[in-house]
């Protein structure tokens, strides 16, 4: 499955609200990202049910404001081998998940897509990014979540969201985004993650749960 047909596939969903990143205001550490409880739990039972292939899904919820994305429930995306690129999503299972969605009229869209790391942590791959790209043309609001479910324990879930850093602002050597709150939100970058582009060619925002 390409780009093309998953972008068309989406579209209705994500409402065509993809833009020029330069005409939008500066990403800012007031970000958040609110996951319902149900939706951490299905990412959690999909990871760990994967293991030691990484698993991939759908996020729905509702893009607040500027600054804050919701996400009220998840699907999995059935796929094969170790990949998480979008030519491994099932093409018939996702047209039938949205068609779904439409007959039981939910006001949610896709906000995003989630993915397992299966024993070793949080970051994106250059597959990983180039995904996100195919999200935030459609919606540069999307969030890439990234999930270890063998690092998670009782207690402490092991997560993180992410989204782009617009290639032009770095080029100019400009910071990618200002500095207002949540900073002590923000998990503090691993070693691997900066290594793999952290800061760089994406960023991390907080997560907060909900009980929605």
């Amino acid at each position: 499955m390409n780009m093309q047909n998953l972008q068309r596939m989406i579209m209705g969903q994500m409402g065509g609200q993809g833009g020029e990143l330069p005409d939008m205001p500066l990403a800012d550490t007031s970000e958040q990202i609110y996951i319902s409880s149900l939706s951490l739990l299905k990412m959690l039972k999909h990871g760990r049910a994967g293991v030691p292939f990484e698993v991939m899904g759908l996020m729905l919820g509702e893009i607040v404001d500027e600054y804050t994305v919701k996400v009220v429930d998840v699907f999995a995306m059935p796929q094969s081998g170790t990949s998480v690129s979008v030519e491994s999503v099932d093409p018939v299972f996702q047209t039938n998940m949205l068609d779904m969605l439409k007959q039981t009229q939910r006001s949610e869209i896709v906000v995003g897509w989630y993915h397992s790391h299966p024993g070793f942590g949080c970051w994106l791959s250059g597959v990983d990014i180039n995904t996100q790209q195919s999200f935030e043309q459609l919606n540069n609001k999307a969030v890439a979540v990234v999930v270890d479910p063998i690092q998670s324990v009782k207690g402490k879930v092991v997560i993180d969201a992410f989204r782009l850093i617009n290639p032009q602002i770095t080029m100019y050597g400009s910071e990618p985004r200002q500095t207002t709150s949540n900073v002590g939100h923000i998990n503090k970058p691993s070693l691997l993650a900066l290594y793999h582009g952290l800061n760089k060619h994406y960023y991390s925002i907080a997560v907060s749960y909900t009980h929605l």
